[in-house]
């Protein structure tokens, strides 16, 4: 084989083992990601603690029947607003459900 051909083959090699790399660094856990932040958006429940992307925080009265939107109840005097399902940022349990449900 000559020189030449060895050279190819090498950067070959470097430039697949560079893409494998940014696979495993970027974009596998990107998707891993979006798949929990989605879980997590479709095991919302009436009387969940909710914080928006906006930052807005609030606990669910409603759910719409196409379960794209929830109505959240904000603040001490109770104000009321409609947000889309994938406005919501994270999500933390109600303690009193979960200690119902055991």
């Amino acid at each position: 084989m000559n020189p030449e051909g060895s050279v190819g083959i090498i950067n070959f090699a470097i430039m697949a083992l560079f893409l494998f790399g940014m696979y495993f660094l970027l974009i596998r856990p990107n998707s891993q990601r979006k798949k929990q932040e989605e879980q997590m958006r479709n095991s919302l429940e009436i009387g969940d603690e909710i914080t928006t992307i906006g930052g807005i925080c609030g606990r669910i009265v409603s759910i719409k029947e196409d379960n794209e939107a929830f109505i959240i109840e904000t603040g001490s005097d109770r104000n009321k607003i409609k947000i889309k399902k994938w406005a919501v940022a994270s999500c933390d349990k109600d303690p009193q459900a979960e200690e119902s449900k055991k």
